[in-house]
């Protein structure tokens, strides 16, 4: 069990995790505590692309420029993930109340913000449908069950090129045990 807050870490599934809306995922934290966490699913992309679902902002997203499945919670609701290298500058473009920090220069950012005030400010966006959320206690028995490992992200995790290889690259890089996971098959009676 990992003590303190979880905002920033990764939550990757292991294969044994029984929830499908889960299988093989890559959680990023964006809120943890006593109340419960919120996340998004790094490497599940929809067949949407942001210019389709929201044309604003489609020349700031990054590679590739799809909408993402965040998760299985409120479908309907959208949260921007962003990097944002000078805080202080974009707060006086846009007001202060449309960033909030998950880590370093990651964080959310309020998509009713006018795109064109962002100039230089954003350097990487991208958009999820939905979310990964866990009331109080909920992901601690969660993780004291094994059905999450809690791993420290790169800086590339949260917008990476290749989504579908996520779930792998970072447990490789864990090397031993989690790295021989990572070649765990997707179905074992076909091994």
């Amino acid at each position: 069990m990992t003590e303190g807050t979880l905002t920033g870490r990764l939550l990757v599934a292991n294969p044994r995790l029984t929830d499908p809306n889960f299988d093989r995922t890559v959680v990023l934290v964006l809120v943890h505590g006593d109340d419960g966490a919120l996340g998004v699913v790094l490497n599940r992309p929809s067949a949407a692309t942001v210019g389709e679902a929201l044309p604003q902002w489609a020349e700031r997203a990054a590679p590739p420029a799809l909408m993402f499945i965040g998760g299985p919670v409120s479908r309907d609701s959208v949260i921007c993930l962003a990097r944002v290298p000078a805080p202080a500058a974009l707060e006086a473009r846009a007001g202060d109340d449309v960033w909030r920090v998950v880590d370093g220069d990651l964080g959310t950012l309020d998509l009713d913000t006018d795109s064109e005030r962002l100039d230089d400010t954003v350097t990487d966006l991208r958009i999820f449908a939905g979310y990964a959320g866990w009331g109080g206690g909920q992901l601690e028995s969660e993780l004291v069950a094994g059905g999450w490992w809690v791993l420290d992200a790169v800086r590339d995790d949260p917008f990476s090129t290749e989504p579908g290889e996520l779930w792998h690259r970072v447990l490789r890089r864990q090397g031993r045990e989690l790295a021989v996971v990572a070649a765990y098959p997707p179905d074992l009676s076909l091994n």
